[in-house]
């Protein structure tokens, strides 16, 4: 499944990117954690709970930042498991100074899914992404 979107913000790109680089932030803003906690530099075991359509489920794994470019771009890798499937992901997420003192970022990834979640359906599945990627962006917004 293709995850990608953009959302321009009313804040300088470093306030965004530092936003973005902050654990504790990253807990905040991320709909579905309940708990991320950092095992290394730009390394993360985190728990998402989170409902897909029909199906209610916690999911513990590994996240990291890669490819870091500062103030510029990263790569976020998941990998999460839970009983109804797994799920793993590769997310480009970039960071572009706009008009004014604004900053635009956009996301384009990919997320493979394995048992129950992978049977569910691109239709249910493309809804929820929607839904989470609204979220993350207002959750951002009152950061800011």
């Amino acid at each position: 499944m293709q995850l990608t979107g953009k959302h321009v913000l009313n804040a300088a790109p470093s306030r965004v990117w530092q936003l973005l680089m902050d654990t504790d932030t990253l807990a905040r803003i991320v709909p579905g954690i309940s708990k991320l906690e950092k095992t290394g530099d730009n390394t993360y075991k985190s728990t998402i709970s989170m409902k897909l359509g029909p199906v209610s489920s916690s999911f513990t794994g590994n996240m990291q930042m890669e490819d870091i470019e500062t103030e510029k771009a990263f790569t976020l890798k998941v990998q999460q498991n839970s009983k109804v499937g797994n799920a793993s992901a590769a997310i480009k997420i970039a960071v572009t100074p706009v008009a004014g003192n604004q900053a635009e970022v956009a996301f384009d990834g990919d997320v493979k899914l394995s048992g129950m979640l992978a049977s569910m359906g691109q239709r249910v599945l493309g809804g929820v992404a929607n839904t989470l990627s609204k979220q993350f962006f207002a959750n951002l917004e009152k950061e800011l």
